[in-house]
């Protein structure tokens, strides 16, 4: 008896191969993506019923990406599979034991007659096998996140929100600077980043030994011992092969979602590299190891880079807000009392995380059985990460979309103070000394939540750094744009690539 989780993983050479050719039937348009139009036709063909595909559509589209790549067609055949030998497709059925001898591949009405026709010689051409069987031309589509491609085009919902991004939200962003005061303009690589998990603690607190533990070997330049080892910040990726890649490099590379880092200067890159290796942990996620907090005055002093800003920088890209981070003390707290609004958390985890056995005689049975736990717990919602990640980035998105809103009414609000000729220097230094209280302005005249507003002395700063009578006033258009994003666009995405037989 195996279980349906573990069976699907072990499919062998044959079946996938047979499932690569099916694949390539079922994803109409040669995009590497099964749709749920695409699916709806296809899994007819199995006979199942509309709750029964819905149950294998749920299951196989677990990140709730809106569409199946590959791997996630697989999984929904290999349900299928399951479904025709008579089990119960319900939410729980990757726990199931089965007898895998009993199961067969799946059964599919007319797919012989589908895979000759696809292997028809015509040139870029693909056989319309849903339909009339006459051969239809490839599209030609350009990138999903074209700024002039429709929106009922795209294929995805983070293809969407790339699509919304540079359409709707980025021009706002540009013109009122937001990417100065708040966050770095959006690429293409922070929608399609992993989920980042990034470690934080005093020195010799086991951050590089708690990776260690989880991939089972140590990333490439991991250095692990009793005194001060991590001196840098450390994006432990996938790849193909062990290496490592020096931050100025990793920076500048499109694929990769640090661009943004730039702006802490070449003392900070020069403590900033990229580790590399083949896993299939970190083919869902990204640990973001990094030095250890210092107490005091010396996070500040002894540091030849912002420590302070690069753990902003970091926490902005994570999926859940300050607040739910960590909750840390003494020093570490102190330290990042900047960075954390809130000492608020969700979830502590304790435990013992690195390679060697609890000492059941220090903790006592009661104390092993809860480290075991809070261990599994913890792995448990590390694995759940990666199916929370789309719903992380449309929370994100929309987030940033009312903060960005926010940001060009305090702007434009303070631009209308400015007179036209005489006095510019004056009014902007009291404007910037006031500051508090223009927030409070613009928060009555436009009705906007309090908690919404930025950090008043961080704003203070950065404004301090401009001439605001060259802001632009409010533009209405580019407003109602974000608005009619948020009211209407976003939904009716979120519509388009929900579960296909809901």
């Amino acid at each position: 008896m195996i279980t349906v989780s573990d069976w699907i993983r072990s499919s062998s050479n044959q079946q996938i191969d047979l499932y690569k050719q099916w694949f390539n039937i079922a994803d109409s348009d040669g995009d590497g993506r099964v749709t749920g139009n695409d699916a709806t036709k296809f899994f007819a063909l199995s006979t199942l019923s509309r709750p029964q595909l819905k149950q294998v559509w749920a299951i196989a589209d677990t990140k709730r990406q809106g569409f199946l790549g590959f791997e996630e067609f697989v999984t929904a055949m290999q349900l299928i599979s399951v479904g025709q030998a008579g089990y119960d497709l319900n939410s729980d059925i990757l726990k199931t034991e089965i007898d895998s001898e009993k199961i067969k591949s799946p059964v599919l009405e007319g797919i012989d007659a589908l895979v000759a026709n696809s292997k028809s010689p015509t040139k870029n051409a693909q056989p319309d096998v849903f339909g009339t069987g006459q051969l239809q031309p490839f599209p030609r589509v350009a990138s999903k996140s074209a700024k002039k491609l429709p929106l009922n085009a795209v294929t995805s919902i983070i293809d969407g929100l790339k699509k919304l991004y540079v359409e709707r939200l980025k021009p706002l962003e540009a013109t009122y600077r937001f990417n100065d005061f708040v966050s770095p303009l959006l690429t293409n690589s922070d929608f399609d980043a992993k989920p980042m998990v990034m470690l934080l603690g005093q020195y010799s607190t086991g951050k590089t030994t708690f990776i260690k533990h989880l991939l089972r070997y140590e990333y490439p330049g991991a250095h692990i011992g009793p005194e001060p080892t991590t001196d840098r910040f450390v994006a432990v990726m996938s790849g193909t092969d062990e290496r490592s890649i020096p931050g100025n490099t990793v920076a500048v590379d499109a694929s990769m979602p640090f661009s943004g880092l730039t702006s802490f200067g070449s003392s900070f890159l020069s403590k900033f590299q990229c580790s590399q290796m083949p896993h299939p942990l970190l083919d869902e996620i990204t640990f973001i190891d990094t030095p250890g907090v210092l107490s005091g005055e010396k996070q500040r002093t002894q540091r030849s880079y912002d420590f302070t800003g690069v753990i902003s920088w970091f926490a902005a890209k994570y999926q859940i807000d300050t607040q739910q981070l960590m909750r840390v003390y003494g020093a570490l707290m102190w330290s990042l009392g900047k960075v954390l609004n809130t000492p608020e958390v969700v979830r502590v985890y304790i435990g013992s995380f690195n390679d060697k056995p609890i000492n059941e005689g220090f903790v006592g049975p009661l104390g092993q059985e809860l480290f075991e736990k809070e261990q599994g717990d913890l792995l448990s919602d590390l694995a759940d990460i990666p199916r929370k990640a789309c719903d992380g980035r449309i929370n994100e998105f929309v987030k940033r979309a009312r903060s960005a809103k926010i940001h060009a009414y305090i702007i434009s609000h303070l631009k209308m103070q400015m007179p036209a000729m005489m006095g510019k220097a004056k009014v902007q230094q009291r404007l910037i000394d006031d500051l508090e209280d223009e927030f409070k302005k613009v928060q009555r005249e436009f009705h906007l939540p309090v908690g919404d507003f930025p950090n008043v002395d961080h704003f203070r700063e950065v404004l301090n750094t401009y001439s605001i009578d060259k802001f632009d006033k409010l533009k209405p258009k580019m407003i109602q744009a974000v608005d009619d994003m948020l009211g209407y666009e976003i939904p009716e995405l979120l519509k388009k690539f929900r579960n296909p037989y809901e």
